[in-house]
């Protein structure tokens, strides 16, 4: 959590990084944060505390959020995918083409999309009466170990949540694959080994990032729930839930200069501002100290 807000704080305080590029990096370091939060601290809570138990409605709420930010983040990908292709393949055109206002919409388009199709889906998940065993198989609330335990139809739910994903999931995935295609294509055609390198290396991160992300998906909803897959999913529901936002940011600063160089900056900003405390302040706080009141 703490690498995606730094990444955001570096790209909103650093005028070299206001770039089309680093404004969608910065929306999905964001969307990332949510999801770390959304999720991780009622895990840890769970294995310090030993208490596992969560309300339908808490269940209900982490489930449309968690949801509704990995929709967001299919058609975000997609759009930072889009983003490099314009970048290597029309280079002339790129800054014409990505204006802040087109920028703008796009991420727009992507969060509201994403939470917009994750709020249908939740109304008919509210609409579900529980019975029987009380005890999700799982770390979080995802959709499939909680309707198994519905004793009311669930065909319906199965077939809007199909319908919805695939919107969510197969067209961006396929601007993502068409965009990296003409980009790899592209790349090699470039006759310089030195140019092929630095094209290839403004997409590196995010197609890093892509195949993580989308390889974790296909393996926890796509394969067949057999008992030993069951348990492999929890574990790879870890990956694109807990891990792959902690990596992401070792993934983007590792491999892109700007970021470093802009980590640098702050660093070394940081360390040259000097600490200046007043007359006052020093005895108010050696007063706090004495007298044991804060």
């Amino acid at each position: 959590m703490a690498g995606n807000i730094l990444i955001v704080a570096l790209i909103v305080t650093d005028q070299h990084l206001h770039t089309p590029m680093y404004f969608f990096l910065g929306n999905l370091s964001c969307l990332e944060t949510c999801y770390t939060s959304t999720i991780l601290p009622r895990v840890l809570a769970s294995l310090l505390t030993g208490n596992r138990t969560i309300s339908v409605r808490d269940c209900i709420v982490q489930f449309y959020i968690f949801g509704s930010l990995a929709g967001t983040e299919c058609c975000l990908l997609s759009v930072m995918s889009y983003d490099r292709y314009l970048a290597v393949c029309k280079p002339l055109h790129y800054a014409a083409l990505t204006n802040g206002r087109f920028c703008t919409k796009l991420v727009a388009g992507s969060w509201i999309g994403g939470f917009m199709s994750g709020a249908i889906i939740i109304f008919m998940f509210s609409q579900l009466t529980f019975c029987g065993p009380n005890e999700i198989d799982h770390f979080f609330c995802d959709l499939s170990p909680i309707i198994k335990l519905s004793c009311t139809d669930i065909c319906m739910l199965e077939v809007t949540t199909v319908i919805f994903s695939s919107v969510f999931t197969l067209p961006p995935f396929a601007l993502t694959l068409a965009s990296y295609v003409h980009i790899i294509s592209t790349i090699l055609r470039i006759p310089s080994t030195t140019g092929r390198q630095k094209a290839f290396s403004t997409c590196s991160s995010h197609l890093i990032v892509v195949t993580i992300f989308y390889g974790t998906l296909v393996i926890v909803y796509m394969l067949p729930k057999n008992k030993m897959l069951r348990s492999l999913n929890k574990v790879f529901s870890v990956f694109y839930t807990v891990l792959t936002p902690i990596v992401n940011p070792l993934i983007y600063s590792l491999r892109n200069k700007e970021v470093k160089e802009a980590l640098r900056k702050a660093h070394s900003k940081l360390l040259s501002s000097p600490q200046v405390f007043t007359k006052s302040n020093v005895s108010r706080l050696k007063w706090s100290e004495g007298g044991g009141c804060a």
